[in-house]
């Protein structure tokens, strides 16, 4: 049976990892495919069948958010969306449990998967919005201890398993609910643009749930290795616009501290990489 549900891609180069996304969403009985060119004109459809997708040509790249506006816009018939990297492979029966959720819960507008690497490890797609200190400690620990306590307990869910956001990588979203919070924030080009739209959703109400029984396997950033100097200026760029964006009352004084904390961040693991190229042979 098909389910109702189109699926929204932003493809960037992926090249033959779109084949294999396109392939498994057909296999889950997606009504429709939208697959929005985010890189040069023609690198999508040398790969996608084009009678299988609906193709978005903006001829420039548009960013992920704005990406997936454009891509929700093309194609209006289905109730629900389903929002996927080009480098995912959707398990059987994915997209139907995670419509089965969003069926028997009124209340909740978002619901993500278990987000599998291709080895079999766990990529950790279920999270909880950051504190001032729990942002502050991952921000200074995370790229020279990936491990430390303030990264994992950022990427984790709760105790009880409920969480306050899913990854953008794949998730499944009422068009009702993108609708009524206005899509995705557009002044996000990349990284946190699913963080502050799941913000947007619970602040109308609505739940964000997470569905283990959902597998997608994630090939993670086959797009971000061709600018990665560029994905890491819009990485703390975009965590910067998220606190400035949520920061109420006291914490919003702290906000130029956040400031100053991505900025000598972003300058440290530039410096790094200007000296890991310099020392290649």
């Amino acid at each position: 049976m098909t389910l109702p549900v189109t699926a929204v891609i932003v493809d960037y180069h992926a090249d033959e990892a779109l084949v294999d996304c396109v392939r498994s969403l057909r296999a889950n009985e997606v009504d429709r495919i939208v697959v929005v060119e985010n890189g040069l004109p023609g690198s999508t459809s040398a790969y996608v069948d084009l009678d299988a997708v609906t193709l978005v040509e903006p001829g420039l790249n548009l960013g992920y958010g704005r990406g997936v506006n454009r891509g929700v816009a093309a194609e209006r018939s289905n109730p629900y969306l389903l929002i996927a990297n080009p480098d995912l492979v959707v398990h059987d029966g994915a997209v139907a449990a995670l419509v089965a959720y969003l069926d028997e819960h009124p209340g909740v507008g978002v619901v993500g998967p278990t987000i599998e690497r291709p080895d079999g490890s766990r990529y950790p797609s279920l999270r909880v919005f950051p504190n001032v200190w729990l942002a502050g400690a991952h921000a200074v620990l995370a790229p020279w201890w990936p491990g430390n306590p303030a990264t994992a307990r950022y990427r984790s869910p709760r105790a009880d398993g409920t969480v306050d956001w899913v990854s953008g990588a794949c998730f499944v979203i009422r068009r009702s609910v993108l609708e009524a919070v206005g899509g995705f924030d557009e002044r996000y080009f990349m990284f946190a643009e699913d963080m502050a739209l799941c913000w947007r959703v619970r602040a109308r109400g609505w739940g964000v749930a997470p569905v283990p029984e959902a597998v997608v396997t994630h090939v993670e950033g086959l797009s971000r290795q061709r600018a990665s100097r560029a994905m890491v200026i819009a990485h703390h760029q975009s965590a910067l616009r998220f606190e400035w964006q949520t920061a109420r009352g006291w914490r919003r004084l702290l906000a130029p501290v956040a400031s100053a904390v991505l900025g000598a961040r972003l300058a440290a693991m530039l410096a790094a990489d200007s000296w890991s190229r310099r020392s290649r042979p």
